[in-house]
């Protein structure tokens, strides 16, 4: 398997140490070829941002809805059927999924809804007031701290 190297990166920026891990395990992942359920990932306006699922055949009640340390973990897991059925061809998927996302630093779940066989799940960059820039007043005149030592005698 293929990894990425980057050092370059790492030279000029601070904080972005998780950002290999990130990619390793996106490359990993779609080699996996895990492709059950379907979904889509929107924005829906700014900072604002929405994942549907195709989950159909799924209740509410067999869906769940996690996150845990800037990941959100959506799985279903169907209730074993008591009534035999007969199948002539079985196509639509009935099986248990589980669907990970890593969320960026400050993007928030908002809500979920399910409505024709869709799962959405609605998301929200909010960026806290002390991260957001600011404008810094200049003074004039100089003013600067002062700082005075305390004169060493010599014996």
């Amino acid at each position: 398997m293929n990894t990425i190297d980057l050092t370059p990166l790492y030279r000029n920026s601070v904080g972005f140490d998780r950002m290999a891990s990130l990619l390793d395990n996106a490359l990993r992942s779609q080699k996996a070829g895990v492709g059950f359920p379907p979904y889509d990932i929107e924005t829906t306006g700014e900072d604002r941002y929405a994942i549907t699922l195709a989950v159909a055949g799924f209740e509410e009640s067999e869906l769940e809805i996690q996150v845990e340390n800037g990941v959100l973990c959506v799985s279903g897991r169907k209730v074993e059927e008591t009534e035999e059925k007969s199948y002539l061809y079985r196509g639509i998927a009935n099986r248990s999924f589980e669907r990970k996302f890593n969320l960026a630093d400050h993007v928030e779940v908002q809500g979920a809804d399910l409505k024709n066989g869709l799962l959405t799940v609605n998301l929200l960059k909010e960026i806290p007031e002390a991260m957001k820039p600011r404008t810094i007043a200049i003074t004039p005149g100089g003013a600067t701290l002062e700082h005075q030592q305390e004169a060493r005698k010599v014996a």
